[in-house]
C-alpha cells in the first residue's frame, strides 16, 4: 500500500473514532438536558412565564431573597438556595412585579411574573449583572447603606416610604414603579402580633421594605368583633414607632368586606428587634 492512501485511511479512522465524543447522539430513553436562556440584568422589568405544576429555576450571580406581594403568597412557592430561585403554582395570574435582591451587595432585580397552562419555554433562566468598573461607573458591589451615588444620599421620608408600601399592596401591577432608595427587607413572620391593645384586632405582619435609614412593616389588620372598630394609632397601639399609618381608620364588623386594612409602621429596627409588647 502506498505511502498517501495508508496516511488517507488512518486520517479516516481517527475521524470516526472521535466523532462520538464530538456529537454522539444521545442514547435511548435518555433526555437531553434543557437549554439555559441567558439575560443580563440592564433595570429593565425582565419577564418570567411560568407553567401551571412545572417547576422553572432562575440563576442569579450571588445569593438572594424574594419580595413576593402579599395575593401572590399563597399562589407562588418560591425557594432560593445559593443563588438558584426555584418558582412553581398551580394557579394562573398575570404579569406580577417581583422583587429579587442580591443578600451581600444589595442589587436589585425586578421580575414581571406570570402563569398560565401553557407557559411555553420552561427552561432554566440565568441573569447576570454587568460588573462595577475601577472607576465606579455600573452598578456597586457595596451594599445599599454604602452607596455615595447622590441618588442614594437623597433619604427616603416617611410619606414616600408608607405611599410605596401602599401601592405595592393595593395597586395594580402595572401601576407599581420601582423607587430608588427603597428595597425589600427580610419579610417578618407572619405570626398574629399583640400590636393592637384591646384584642379586638387581629394584627399579623405581612411584609417588610427599608431604605437607608428606615424600616416599614405591613401589618393586616382584622376586626375580630361584631361591632365597628375605629383605630387611632396614636392610642391604640403598643409599640415604639416612628410614623403608624392605617390604610382606612374604620374596619367594620367580623365578616364584612372592609372588616380588614393594612397598617404602616415605621421604625429604625427590623419589626422583629422593636416588639410591640
Amino acid at each position: 500500500m502506498n505511502r498517501p492512501l495508508m496516511l488517507a485511511r488512518l486520517s479516516l479512522l481517527w475521524l470516526v473514532c472521535i466523532t462520538p465524543a464530538w456529537g454522539a447522539p444521545v442514547a435511548e430513553g435518555t433526555e437531553p438536558p434543557p437549554p439555559v436562556n441567558r439575560v443580563v440584568w440592564n433595570k429593565t422589568p425582565i419577564p418570567l412565564r411560568l407553567t401551571l405544576n412545572q417547576e422553572r429555576l432562575v440563576h442569579f450571580p450571588a445569593p438572594v431573597k424574594i419580595g413576593v406581594p402579599s395575593h401572590l403568597g399563597a399562589a407562588l412557592s418560591v425557594q432560593s438556595v445559593d443563588g438558584t430561585v426555584y418558582l412553581q403554582t398551580q394557579t394562573a395570574f398575570s404579569p406580577t412585579r417581583v422583587q429579587v435582591q442580591e443578600i451581600d451587595s444589595g442589587r436589585l432585580y425586578l421580575l414581571d411574573v406570570s402563569a398560565d397552562k401553557h407557559g411555553g419555554d420552561n427552561s432554566p433562566l440565568t441573569i447576570s449583572a454587568p460588573r462595577a468598573s475601577a472607576t465606579g461607573s455600573g452598578t456597586s458591589a457595596l451594599p445599599p447603606q454604602d452607596i455615595t451615588s447622590a441618588e442614594a444620599q437623597d433619604p427616603v421620608d416617611y410619606v414616600t416610604l408608607t405611599r410605596y408600601a401602599a401601592q405595592q399592596l393595593y395597586a395594580p401591577a402595572r401601576l407599581i414603579r420601582d423607587v430608588p432608595g427603597i428595597w425589600p427587607a427580610q419579610p417578618p413572620r407572619q405570626t398574629p402580633a399583640p400590636l393592637v391593645r384591646g384584642g379586638a384586632v387581629e394584627a399579623i405582619p405581612i411584609a417588610a421594605w427599608r431604605s437607608r435609614d428606615y424600616y416599614l412593616t405591613a401589618v393586616r389588620l382584622r376586626n375580630l368583633t361584631d361591632r365597628p372598630v375605629i383605630l387611632d394609632p396614636r392610642h391604640d397601639l403598643r409599640g415604639a414607632w416612628l410614623s403608624a399609618t392605617p390604610h382606612h381608620t374604620r374596619l367594620l364588623p367580623r365578616g364584612d368586606e372592609a372588616d380588614t386594612t393594612a397598617l404602616y409602621l415605621i421604625s429604625d429596627r427590623p419589626f422583629e428587634e422593636n416588639p410591640p409588647w
